[in-house]
């Protein structure tokens, strides 16, 4: 072989053509097998190993992804995985990128439908508090199953024997498979916001654990309990019992069931209410009965044998009510005069007193301003002289000899002229 027209790889090169090669032929794809060697590291990817009795694949499920997992991974249970066929390079190993995960196997199934229902019981989603009562005669019936399935030919045969008046919706889902459980969910969602509806009908027939998984299913369990509108779960057989049938407000064993028990039969409804009527008739007799007896003995009474004498008491009764009433007014109306009487008394003498302090208060006035008057001093022989400047002459000091003087008397007024001037006690020579 010459050895210019070898084609030589080095690792890395062979270990990338093999990547390739496995990604563009294999790509996505379902694996069942057994899980081994789970590791949960700190960076929170999965990793384990996937086997059977004859080989084994290395498994590696990302953070984001771990969602999708249907069922708790864990050593030795058998699971199926969906993701892509994948190369590690740097150990030239192959391995599965999981994207999905669930359980395998009848047991697998049984384990998480065990544990499902014991998260949701757990959340308070089966309590008793939470159902709500079937109404007794629907109008609006809504049916979330196959629209090929032998459940919806049995719901509507039924519902037609019984009630063919009735309305009845259906909104056409996949029950099983994948994507089933999502349909599911939206049909009761879509029925809730339309408002339309009195009674849900969500079930279909019977089937392995495998075939019922979609009501199995978390969200359908979460649509089926947070639904306003009743909801009854017909799901398979008698002996079936899904998780949809505990999060529902009625289980029903079959379809058929359920149409029976969303609808009773014509002729029990005629029955019943032949019933009620015939107790509303001898209810209505019973009390005729009381009343023409009580009517009786009301005809019978005082009252309307001597009915004029009832209207003679009544008539004296207000007459002598009348007479009382108009007395005790002409008593109030004779007090109130007499206060009124004594009030103006009482006035008029406080004015007269008043009047004779005011007058004896004018006389001491007058008295005291005739005291003060000067002229008064004057007439007890008293004068008052002025000088020619006109001011009063209180001193010989303040006047000189040959000055012109004015002199003020009780009875007129003198001029003088001043002869000598002398103060007391000096000498009149002086």
């Amino acid at each position: 072989m010459n050895a210019d027209k070898r084609k030589i790889y080095r690792v890395a090169e062979l270990t990338r053509l093999i990547k390739i090669i496995l990604e563009n032929e294999v790509g996505e794809l379902w694996v069942e097998g057994e899980i081994s060697n789970l590791r949960r590291p700190a960076s929170g990817h999965w990793y384990f190993t996937l086997k059977d009795e004859n080989s084994q694949v290395a498994a590696v499920m990302f953070r984001g992804s771990q969602a999708e997992a249907r069922c708790e991974l864990k050593d030795g249970i058998q699971a199926r995985l969906f993701g892509r066929i994948s190369v590690y390079e740097k150990s030239g190993q192959y391995q599965i990128i999981a994207r999905r995960a669930e359980p395998a196997g009848d047991g697998a199934l049984q384990a998480a439908f065990e544990a499902l229902k014991k998260k949701l019981a757990g959340e308070g989603l089966f309590d008793q508090s939470r159902k709500k009562p079937i109404p007794l005669l629907p109008r609006h019936i809504g049916v979330v199953t196959s629209p090929s399935g032998a459940a919806i030919h049995d719901i509507l045969n039924i519902i037609a024997r019984r009630f063919s008046n009735l309305h009845v919706a259906l909104f056409p889902v996949r029950v099983q498979g994948e994507g089933a459980a999502a349909e599911i969910a939206a049909a009761i969602d879509f029925f809730n916001a339309q408002g339309e509806m009195d009674v849900l009908i969500v079930g279909r027939g019977g089937g392995s654990l495998e075939d019922l998984r979609a009501f199995n299913e978390e969200m359908t369990a979460r649509a089926v309990a947070r639904s306003s509108i009743p909801v009854i779960s017909a799901v398979g057989h008698e002996t079936d019992f899904t998780i949809c049938d505990f999060a529902a407000d009625l289980r029903a064993p079959t379809p058929s069931a359920a149409a029976e028990l969303v609808i009773g039969r014509k002729a029990d409804f005629e029955a019943a209410l032949d019933n009620l009527s015939r107790r509303l008739q001898r209810t209505a007799r019973e009390h005729a009965q009381i009343l023409r007896a009580r009517l009786s003995a009301a005809g019978n009474s005082y009252v309307f044998r001597e009915p004029g004498n009832i209207a003679r008491q009544m008539h004296e009764r207000l007459a002598h009510i009348a007479s009382r009433l108009e007395h005790a007014l002409r008593n109030t109306l004779r007090e109130k005069l007499q206060t009124v009487d004594e009030f103006n008394l009482r006035l008029g003498h406080a004015a007269v007193d008043l009047a004779r302090a005011r007058k004896a208060g004018l006389q001491r006035l007058e008295t005291l301003m005739k005291s003060m008057n000067p002229l008064a001093v004057l007439e007890r022989g008293y004068s008052i002289t002025c000088l020619p400047n006109g001011r009063i002459l209180k001193s010989a000091a303040q006047t000189r000899p040959g000055e012109r003087l004015t002199t003020r008397l009780a009875g007129g007024i003198v001029e003088s002229d001043v002869a000598a001037c002398r103060l007391d006690g000096s000498n009149p020579d002086d």
